[in-house]
């Protein structure tokens, strides 16, 4: 009885004082502060080891441990600048443009601060991980020929101009979260692989070729490695999608389980292909099939149901694998791990066709006008692009880019990191 005459003293407080119902609302629930935690460490999962080791088993053995330095320093690296700056840039209330630096350091954040129904601290470790694993996509881009240091200083100025500021437009409150009814993006096709591929794009030509690229070049050294490190991305995935509903509820189940069907799907139109075109389908190629419907879903993960998944992992698998086929083998453009053809194309695709797939008849919302989501991606891509063009410029003509002939030749694993993976 208590119970009830508490709950009726609740209510009645709130009718009177609205000040009062607006803090119930804010009140932690601990399923959705459980299961984002739990999500929070999938998302670091995918990129350390996941991400790692499927890049590391692309290259060349002798650069093998060159890979897995970049993306294990990235991860440190872009942890302490969204601590910094990046949190508050992206999720700051300045303006629709800007978030501001007024919570530099986390100086606002406090013990019992709450977003929603979690805690403060761990939706912000939770986009943490995703800001840890944008830039670490763009290293695919640029393996077996550049220099070290010009990576961890383009990655820190680029998280603060490109990746953060993005992700205040759309999912921090920003301008294109409004603009035209709102950019739909569940968890990341233009805030993640948009930004990333596009910049992993302008890196390649601003570096230029591999010695040798495209016909010199050694096949993946460890095909099983990478299998590995795209189980573990697959994993993670679930955290990524599934998290960004940001609850537990069913929401987050219906978003990971779209994600997995697109995966499964664009996976078996890759196999299927090779298996047409080569008549031997590789287990790379499969792996490679996985990653292209997993970013093709993403964006449109909240929005759609079984129905579209299976459409959007069929054009997913579809798409990329002709993309990686025109980059590197019509255009014989030297994004080395296909970067763009999978995660740019993926990403930009899962935008623009997920107004059509998240029909209701499809088991989807409605959400997403297309004219909406074609202005957002036209922005993030022109302003990933220019940004990143800029920051590399800079960059090319005081540190360099690239290591020497005789570096490269050596492998970097020994020119620059002084070990070897095999022995």
């Amino acid at each position: 009885m208590s119970r009830y005459l508490k709950t009726a003293g609740l209510a009645l407080a709130a009718m009177a004082l609205p000040s009062i119902a607006a803090a119930q609302d804010a009140v932690m629930n601990s399923g959705d502060t459980a299961w984002i935690l739990t999500a929070t460490a999938l998302v670091l999962f995918m990129s350390l080891p996941g991400l790692a080791l499927f890049y590391g088993g692309l290259v060349r053995s002798k650069n093998y441990l060159s890979v897995l330095m970049k993306v294990y320093a990235i991860a440190a690296l872009a942890s302490i600048v969204w601590v910094v700056a990046g949190y508050s840039i992206a999720f700051g209330g300045a303006n629709g443009w800007w978030g501001g630096l007024d919570n530099l350091f986390l100086k606002d954040l406090g013990r019992d601060a709450v977003s929603g129904t979690i805690p403060e601290s761990v939706f912000l470790a939770f986009q943490m991980t995703f800001a840890v694993i944008t830039p670490a996509l763009i290293v695919g881009a640029f393996v077996e020929r550049v220099k070290f240091l010009p990576v961890l200083i383009f990655t820190a100025l680029w998280l603060l101009v490109v990746y953060a500021p993005v992700t205040h437009w759309i999912w921090g409150g920003g301008w294109l979260s409004t603009y035209g009814g709102g950019v739909v993006d569940f968890a990341g096709g233009l805030v993640v692989h948009a930004t990333a591929g596009i910049s992993a794009l302008v890196y390649v030509f601003m570096l230029g070729k591999r010695k040798g690229f495209p016909h010199e070049l050694a096949v993946p050294h460890r095909p099983a490695i990478v299998m590995i490190g795209a189980s573990m991305l697959w994993v993670g995935w679930f955290g990524f999608n599934g998290g960004s509903q940001l609850a537990a509820d069913g929401g987050a189940g219906m978003a990971l389980l779209v994600t997995h069907i697109s995966a499964s799907v664009a996976t078996l139109v890759w196999v299927a292909i090779e298996a047409m075109t080569n008549k031997k389908p590789t287990l790379v190629g499969a792996a490679t099939g996985t990653i292209a419907g997993l970013a093709t879903v993403t964006p449109a993960a909240g929005v759609i149901g079984p129905g579209g998944a299976l459409l959007i992992g069929l054009a997913g698998g579809l798409l990329c694998y002709f993309a990686v086929h025109l980059i590197r083998v019509k255009l014989k453009i030297d994004d080395s791990l296909d970067v763009f053809a999978v995660h740019g194309v993926g990403g930009i695709l899962g935008i623009l066709i997920l107004p059509v797939l998240s029909a209701e008849f499809l088991g989807g919302t409605g959400d997403g006008v297309f004219m909406t989501q074609l202005v957002g991606t036209l922005v993030v891509v022109a302003w990933s692009a220019g940004a990143s063009f800029l920051i590399l410029l800079a960059l090319k003509f005081t540190l360099g880019l690239r290591v020497t002939e005789e570096q490269e030749f050596e492998g970097l694993d020994v020119s620059l990191h002084g070990e070897n993976a095999y022995n």
